[in-house]
């Protein structure tokens, strides 16, 4: 688990093709990493596979090449780094997994004072776990949605983080990987109500409606 607090910004140092698979060679000055260690690379959670000389390489599947920006990023291209959550870390931004659910572009990019005011679209299948004031994940940085359509959402970015991340040297038409929150995610799946269930899990779905209408989340 990942929090979505950017410690650094790396690099893409190569890709070597394994196949459909690759290898990817990332820069980073992170100390101290062990093979087997997950780490969030743009949002994506990869393990260390091999420790280099310059940071660490990890092994990624064919589906993940497909399914990010991890396939087409350039060599050289800056990548956000986060090593996982532990127990006794602070939850600053908001729990992230590394599991993107799809990319998305950046529509449009225009400064707010001191700040970016950033636009992306989205894959029309994620448009019900994205909410006005929800948390999502770009690029594996924890922002907050601050409006949002069917096939957009708007963002505000703080000097701080355009600084510390690559979100702000994004260019319009540029992709990025996306992650839904998860409380969105599971809210959505018990929405589903599936047809046919035994009486006792209508009786525990419903408890569990009753539940997150209590806490103001339904």
């Amino acid at each position: 688990m990942f929090t979505g607090l950017v410690e650094e910004k790396g690099a893409l140092a190569s890709r070597r093709a394994l196949g459909s698979a690759a290898v990817l060679e990332i820069r980073t000055t992170f100390i101290a990493l062990a093979i087997g260690e997950s780490v969030a690379v743009d949002g994506v959670c990869l393990t260390v596979t091999r420790l280099t000389p310059a940071g660490f390489e990890a092994d990624v599947s064919s589906e993940t090449l497909s399914r990010t920006t991890l396939g087409t990023a350039e060599i050289g291209a800056q990548l956000n780094l986060e090593r996982s959550l532990t127990l006794s870390g602070r939850l600053g931004g908001h729990l992230v997994s590394g599991h993107v659910d799809g990319v998305g572009t950046l529509l449009a990019r225009r400064t707010a004072g001191p700040a970016l005011a950033l636009t992306f679209g989205f894959p029309p299948s994620l448009a019900r776990f994205i909410a006005e004031k929800g948390s999502i994940a770009v690029n594996g940085v924890s922002l907050t949605v601050n409006a949002v359509t069917n096939r957009s959402f708007d963002v505000m970015i703080i000097p701080h983080t355009a600084d510390v991340t690559s979100i702000g040297a994004l260019a319009e038409h540029d992709a990025v990987n996306l992650e839904v929150d998860l409380l969105a995610r599971y809210v959505a799946r018990l929405l589903e109500r599936p047809g046919a269930e035994p009486e006792s899990h209508t009786k525990e779905n419903a408890a569990w409606m009753d539940r997150l209408k209590e806490s103001g989340m339904l």
